[in-house]
């Protein structure tokens, strides 16, 4: 598989604004990898469901990352928040932004993106 190959991921209509996340498994550097995906501000962005200070799952829900506000996405273990746009840290213990994946949306369909280090979970070797 190519970099920057689209993989279905959800309909459209399944993120909804500031609201449940659609979890999905890759491959990330070699290892199988929990990602979200949510919607902010009308734009869909995808990330690992890895916390930046240690290296464990953030949902304290399954797939409810949003702070009480629905402003910013939050690890349930540290308390870190992080900018649900960009994934960069805007507060509490983090070592450097959420590591995003590229996203697309077109005719009611959204679609992650594979990378050099990023791929389907049955293309893991």
């Amino acid at each position: 598989m190519t970099d920057d190959t689209p993989i279905p991921l959800c309909n459209s209509a399944d993120l909804q604004e500031r609201g449940t996340a659609v979890p999905f498994d890759v491959v990330y550097a070699g290892q199988t990898c929990l990602a979200f995906a949510v919607r902010f501000e009308g734009q869909v962005r995808a990330y690992l469901n890895r916390c930046t200070h240690v290296a464990m799952e953030m949902d304290m829900r399954p797939n409810e990352f949003f702070d009480s506000t629905r402003q910013h996405l939050i690890c349930a273990s540290h308390g870190a928040t992080h900018d649900p746009l960009s994934g960069a840290c805007r507060g509490g213990p983090c070592r450097g932004g959420l590591t995003s994946i590229k996203l697309s949306e077109s005719s009611g369909v959204v679609h992650w993106h594979t990378a050099y280090n990023l791929q389907p979970v049955e293309f893991l070797s």
